[in-house]
């Protein structure tokens, strides 16, 4: 029988935590918003603050890793600390919390196991699948059937990036987000150059991570969180036009005081829709599947030996 695992993943925005039992069947799940790529886009640093709140949450959730006798721990860092110059700072003491090194991953390693996580359970017939894993520092478009990534590219684009680069004021500007929009729009015009073919494929469009899920319970008018109504929510491009319109009209203040949105997600969820709006127009796709399930899950399968250890 396979072990219980934990896999965690130390994104730009967010920290998050999946254990798994023997069977697969999730035993906890947490996420935190940590912020731990403050100011990494113009410093190329993670800032001491941003290390230590994310260790703070690291913490919590090793003593959730020991409860719950997890024998296998994957740990990930992806874009910030990437793009950090002193990675190591973080790398050292969460390694000595966790009891794992981190891995740092390339956007091509997270876009893989992101593909697999979000098409676990999916019907090979009902794709090919187009894969938008929307993080705080970057983007992942990856391309394949249920199980299986064929293309997979990278983007320096996410609503942690987006937001630090383009939307300095409160609310942003036409301005910026026309700056913004033309930014997110070259990216992904680069990225589909020699691809075009692959991604004129792909039949269903499937959103990750905060902002897709935040733009379903806005749209599902939530007052929280509810994994089970928010999983396989289909998302219509009208509608995350005009959730992108109201938020960006009002100030951050404004967007915390507004139901269903978090927080401490409140200052990029604009970024973040200027991302999910740019891929389903640019692209062509007039809805998107919402998936709870993401890079943990591939991380967590792939611990159970569920899914190839190949990374190329």
């Amino acid at each position: 029988m396979s072990p219980t695992v934990a896999a965690l993943d130390c994104g730009t925005n967010s920290t998050r935590m999946l254990i798994c039992g023997p069977g697969g069947e999730t035993v906890d799940r947490r996420m935190s918003i940590t912020r731990l790529g403050e100011g990494v886009d113009t410093s190329r640093r993670l800032a001491p603050a941003a290390i230590e709140r994310t260790l703070e949450v690291l913490r919590r959730y090793r003593v959730a890793i020991d409860a719950a006798g997890a024998e296998r721990v994957m740990m990930v860092a992806t874009s910030a600390a990437r793009d950090a110059v002193n990675r190591d700072e973080f790398f050292g003491p969460a390694a000595g919390i966790v009891g794992v090194e981190p891995e740092l991953l390339t956007g091509l390693e997270e876009a893989g196991l992101s593909f697999a996580g979000a098409t676990a359970g999916l019907d090979r017939a009902d794709g090919p699948f187009l894969v938008v894993d929307i993080g705080g520092g970057s983007t992942e478009l990856v391309i394949g059937h249920a199980g299986r990534a064929d293309s997979a590219v990278s983007l320096d684009m996410g609503c942690v990036r987006v937001t630090e680069r383009f939307l300095r004021s409160d609310p942003p500007t036409a301005e910026e987000l026309a700056s913004a929009r033309a930014a997110i729009a070259s990216a992904l015009t680069a990225a589909r150059a020699g691809r075009a073919s692959a991604f004129a494929r792909a039949e269903v469009m499937i959103g990750l991570a905060g902002t897709v899920s935040a733009a379903a319970v806005l749209d599902l008018g939530l007052t929280g969180y509810d994994r089970a109504r928010v999983h396989h929510h289909v998302l219509a491009r009208p509608r995350v036009a005009a959730l992108l319109e109201e938020l960006a009209g009002l100030p951050v203040g404004g967007r915390r005081r507004r139901r269903g949105v978090e927080p401490g997600r409140a200052d990029v969820i604009v970024g973040g829709l200027l991302v999910l709006d740019g891929v389903m127009d640019l692209l062509g796709f007039g809805s998107c599947l919402v998936s709870e399930s993401d890079i943990l899950d591939g991380m967590a399968a792939r611990l159970l030996g569920e899914v190839s250890g190949d990374r190329r």
